[in-house]
């Protein structure tokens, strides 16, 4: 829908008044709301200048230029789907221009707290669209289209998308007096800190969320919900801030999904061909969820347009594909991504009841012969008239005839080749698949089971499968780890031992998955794939990190548990300050949550520096600790 007009975005002046650039200095208000929500944007469609940026809010937020490009073209649908009405969708973007706004110490607490995968992304933005398009005969173009987009780096989309359902229509109807209501209202709300359940005001109604935590159990239920006995109204309980109804996302490739819990489990290139960004976007969300708790490390894009500005890095044939799930609606991504591994395509989801039509496996080359379907032009609402036409396949990906820089022709049918839904791939699964989940989640379709119950059948699974993948990697990891007895306080730490694949791949006759998992097939060829994947380089790199910091508080604990003084006899000055400082800096990591310390050790270690600073003479404690 946006590649109509051959027009870059435009940047508009808002009604708040503000260009859309500007530096948000430290210390300025919105503190609260960037613990949330980076900007809010509104992108409409203008007849002349094609998509526009009409506000960014708060004003004083910085965007470059190419980041205001792709937040224009990723918030209106670019397919053939046409999207009438009320459409919801998500997007991620990498973060041009490096860090821009001053990290927090409260944000560096809640990271520390959350469990990786919810962890606020520092290289990337996402995107929560809530788009309109609707007839409006005032319009010269016979309809409204606009988005109201919330910009953020956390992927809480459960919980954006319900306050954009709330927002986006009284906005639609009340313009920037709602907006700016709403920011000073999230303005007041409490930071997102792992672990707690908080009430959040917005338009007369409260939003109920827990903050997930690392200690969280990931198969317990719903936390425990907060009092709210003196709240008026009383609040929306939200049950999750992140998670999808995956058995609706999954149902219609219920039969490949444990196929390609393995493809996302070792980074494959997977390109998700959906009818529109909705659809899109959800698949791809649910697919890098499939790993939970593990971190997904690849790239994804929930949806992705030709106007992207890594649409050439992805699309290149000069070199093997990347690690990315891309989700995409533009047919002319079938002929530019042939060369990608796996493609799935996906339909519109089912209802709940419905008996899902299981797709078999396609072997690559049947993407060259396709059947052909009729679509519309992006950036043309839908229209009666029809008229012949293919799809433009140029840089833009405009349709062929569109004025170059002006307004887009009349809207006509383009004829776009579409695959039948399905999972092309020439990939063959490592494990066997589990028929008897599978039996069971169709038979709770034909009895009409709740599909909130289907997801936690299938979310169950999942988690297992990858506890069971991951649970011989964190025990011979652990097995890496020096012994508690072999640190001593006056010596540096042993070294953590290197992990070798070799040892660990003969540990797996012992305690392999085997020992939690049901499913039969090569874990050795699997573990062997994964090896060279993202996800291992992220996890290794990840637990390393965690064991470092354990290793080093463990050093901590023995130097506040050993007799100072007595150390203290015969040591030079210069041995002494060498203490005082490395003491030093590891209460200022501690306090900063990145070493894992009880209070009473970093008591103890602040009552050290005092003594050791004391034994020193007066100009030694002056320069120490400076008036």
């Amino acid at each position: 829908m946006d590649a109509g007009s051959g027009a870059e975005p435009h940047r508009a002046r808002g009604r708040l008044g503000a260009p859309c650039s500007g530096a948000r200095a430290p210390g300025a208000p919105w503190a609260r709301f960037s613990a949330w929500l980076e900007c809010v944007c509104v992108v409409t469609f203008d007849l002349e200048l094609g998509q526009a940026l009409e506000l960014v809010y708060p004003s004083d937020f910085r965007l470059t230029d190419k980041e205001k490009s792709s937040i224009c073209y990723l918030s209106f649908p670019d397919s053939h789907s046409g999207c009438l009405g009320d459409t919801q969708f998500s997007f991620r973007i990498r973060q041009c221009g490096g860090q821009r706004r001053p990290w927090h110490t409260d944000d560096r607490h809640c990271d520390s707290g959350a469990p990786a995968s919810l962890q606020r992304e520092h290289a990337h933005y996402f995107g929560y669209v809530y788009f309109r398009q609707v007839k409006d005969s005032s319009a010269r173009r016979g309809y409204f289209q606009k988005s109201l987009v919330l910009v953020s780096r956390l992927p809480f989309v459960r919980l954006f998308q319900a306050l954009l359902s709330l927002v986006a229509p009284e906005y639609f109807d009340k313009l920037t007096p709602c907006l700016e209501a709403v920011c000073n209202e999230i303005d007041q709300w409490p930071a997102p800190v792992p672990g707690q359940t908080l009430n959040l005001p917005v338009m007369g109604v409260v939003l109920q969320v827990h903050i997930p935590s690392r200690v969280d159990k990931p198969e317990s239920g719903p936390p425990a919900q907060r009092s709210h006995e003196n709240l008026l109204p009383a609040p929306v309980v939200l049950s999750s801030v992140h998670e999808l109804d995956l058995f609706r996302c999954f149902q219609p490739v219920l039969a490949h999904v444990q196929m390609l819990w393995e493809l996302v489990l070792l980074g494959e290139p997977l390109v998700v061909l959906a009818p529109s960004p909705a659809v899109s976007s959800e698949m791809v969300l649910a697919l890098t969820s499939c790993l939970q708790p593990l971190k997904f490390c690849c790239d994804y894009r929930p949806y992705f347009t030709v106007h992207d500005s890594e649409f050439k890095e992805f699309t290149t044939r000069t070199q093997a594909p990347p690690n990315v799930v891309l989700g995409v609606t533009n047919p002319f991504f079938i002929k530019t991504l042939q060369h990608w591994p796996h493609i799935l395509r996906v339909g519109e989801p089912r209802m709940s009841g419905d008996l899902p039509k299981q797709v078999k496996l396609k072997k690559p080359s049947r993407l060259k012969t396709l059947d052909t379907k009729p679509g519309l032009c992006p950036a043309s609402p839908p229209r009666t008239e029809q008229a012949q036409g293919r799809w433009g396949v140029g840089g833009a990906g405009r349709c062929a005839g569109a004025a170059k820089g002006g307004a887009p022709p009349p809207p006509r049918a383009c004829r776009a080749t579409l695959p039948s839904p399905g999972l092309y791939t020439a990939y063959t699964a490592h494990l066997h698949r589990d028929k008897a989940l599978l039996r069971r989640l169709l038979k709770g379709l034909q009895k009409k089971r709740p599909s909130d119950v289907q997801t936690a059948l299938l979310r169950r699974h999942l988690l297992e499968l990858t506890q069971s993948f991951i649970f011989p990697l964190e025990h011979y990891m652990a097995s890496l780890m020096p012994l508690q007895k072999s640190i001593t306080p006056w010596k540096t730490p042993p070294q953590i031992r290197p992990f070798r694949q070799d040892d660990f791949l003969r540990s797996l006759e012992h305690a392999g998955p085997q020992l939690t998992c049901v499913l039969k097939g090569d874990w050795l060829g699997l573990y062997r794939r994964f090896f060279k994947s993202p996800h291992f380089d992220g996890w290794y790199r990840q637990r390393r990190k965690e064991m470092a910091q354990k290793l080093e508080a463990l050093h901590l604990e023995a130097i506040c548990e050993a007799n100072i003084e007595v150390w203290m006899k015969g040591k030079s000055e210069v041995e002494v300050v060498d203490l005082v400082l490395k003491l030093r800096e590891r209460l200022v990591r501690a306090q900063g949550h990145q070493l894992p310390v009880k209070e009473a050790t970093l008591k103890q270690a602040r009552l050290y520096i005092e003594t050791v600073i004391s034994s020193l003479p007066k100009d030694l404690q002056v320069i120490l600790c400076p008036p």
